[in-house]
């Protein structure tokens, strides 16, 4: 597929449990454990391309963590009712964790 080769913009949402990750325009999903070795699990998924930002959102305490694994990336850290707002400008108001990720990946590309 054309897209693998294409540099990739990744949406992830971060909840408490979970990493909801996209990739675009691969349109490639993937969940992982919000864990040290989820984290590790996610940098891997990512190796299959070359990652040209990582957006998230700030979510208070659960990405920090995620935020320090994600070092060697170039990350961009979004406003929560930016992207929100951003998500319904496109005619997107249905809101899951994996929606939210795509959503993500749109807007930081």
């Amino acid at each position: 597929m054309m897209s693998d080769t294409l540099p990739q913009t990744i949406g992830i949402d971060i909840s408490k449990a979970t990493l909801d990750a996209h990739a675009y325009p691969a349109a490639s999903n993937q969940q992982f454990p919000n864990t040290a070795s989820g984290h590790k699990a996610l940098i891997a998924w990512l190796g299959q391309w070359s990652v040209e930002r990582v957006a998230y959102e700030a979510t208070g305490a659960y990405h920090p963590e995620l935020e320090q694994a994600l070092a060697d990336l170039p990350c961009v850290k979004l406003n929560p009712a930016r992207a929100r707002r951003f998500a319904q400008a496109a005619g997107t108001l249905a809101k899951t964790d994996r929606i939210d990720a795509v959503m993500l990946a749109r807007m930081g590309s």
